[in-house]
């Protein structure tokens, strides 16, 4: 289940006896942590009832014989078991140490303690990639608990309809760039954008509105800005805009060629764009959605800029100009500057 999935049902009905919590995104497992915390431990079991156990550090036999055992001090138990991986057995004898854990999980539940509630966490694996096998191999070890929540990283849009919300909660200022800006700088990172929009509410106050400035000088990682700025200049055909947010990427000593690897992409697009014929950021946003490419409504629009003020011959020229900027960078020369300083000329000409 999801995450909202398990909130919903908590509120509605007692705990289950035993959850496996999988995945790597923790801002959401920490909201379902509380509200099982809320919801399995009244306030006078919450000091004695909360027990931590790691299984880097404990037995799983151990773990499930303290689960059996009742407390002298709490009515109620919540049984916090991170790194739940950790009881993958090795070696040769794995398969079979495996399914004798797997038994031991299933006895428990058959006939598991009133009033106590366990739950294994495995947080290290993504659900993706490399780590699917690994996350499939920690399924299976836990296939006798039913309830089963899963913890996948927040998508674009899921990261910042989540950055607008908690905005209007904090009442902070933004505008939907801001909200962009913000989201990339953090890597979609839900944790990081909880907490960054908490330190821009402290800075800005609900008094005035929250600028790329400010993102740029209190948020980690937000001096990527000023490359999104170029990039955004550069397809407005803004020749003063340009050179200004290239003169800061010089003085920040940015490396130029991501500068012109994200602005190479921002052509291509519009190439895209021009050539299936679509006329706004609407369209163009519809299209490389339905083509598996996620834009957000903003980048739409800079694409769409980028093809109003490149049209007919001047975007293939555009791109072909990035082609041999790209090659310069590359070869042995006296100056970065010189070279991204005529590629600004040309392209904003």
């Amino acid at each position: 289940m999801s995450p909202e999935q398990f909130l919903q049902r908590i509120r509605k009905s007692p705990p289950a006896g035993a959850y496996l919590f999988l995945g790597p995104e923790l801002y959401q497992l920490g909201a379902c942590r509380r509200a099982l915390v809320e919801r399995a431990l009244g306030p006078e079991d919450r000091e004695n009832g909360l027990v931590r156990f790691d299984l880097a550090e404990t037995a799983l036999t151990t773990i499930l014989d303290d689960a059996r055992s009742l407390s002298l001090f709490a009515a109620n138990r919540l049984l916090w078991v991170s790194s739940a991986e950790a009881a993958l057995p090795r070696g040769r004898a794995g398969s079979a140490e495996e399914s004798a854990l797997t038994d031991e999980i299933a006895g428990y539940l058959r006939n598991p303690t009133p009033g106590t509630v366990l739950v294994f966490e495995s947080s290290r694996y993504d659900f993706e990639g490399d780590d699917r096998a690994k996350l499939e191999r920690v399924q299976k070890l836990y296939a006798a608990i039913p309830d089963v929540v899963e913890f996948r990283p927040y998508s674009l849009e899921a990261a910042r309809q989540l950055a607008q919300d908690l905005a209007k909660e904090a009442g902070l200022q933004i505008g939907l760039s801001e909200i962009g800006l913000l989201v990339d700088s953090l890597g979609a990172d839900a944790g990081r954008i909880a907490s960054e929009i908490e330190k821009l509410r402290l800075y800005a106050g609900s008094g005035r509105k929250v600028t790329a400035e400010d993102i740029a000088r209190l948020v980690p990682s937000a001096q990527a800005s000023n490359i999104f700025a170029l990039v955004a200049a550069i397809g407005r055909g803004d020749r003063k805009r340009s050179l200004d947010s290239l003169d800061t990427l010089l003085r920040e000593g940015e490396y130029l060629p991501l500068a012109l690897t994200f602005l190479a992409t921002q052509f291509r697009l519009a190439m895209v764009a021009h050539e299936a014929g679509l006329r706004n950021a609407q369209q163009i946003q519809a299209y490389f959605t339905k083509q598996g490419i996620r834009i957000w409504r903003d980048r739409a629009d800079q694409v769409s800029q980028t093809v109003t003020a490149f049209p007919g011959e001047k975007l293939p020229r555009a791109i072909e100009k990035l082609f041999w900027a790209d090659k310069a960078l590359r070869d042995t020369r006296p100056d970065d500057r010189v070279v991204m300083e005529e590629l600004v000329f040309s392209l904003t000409s």
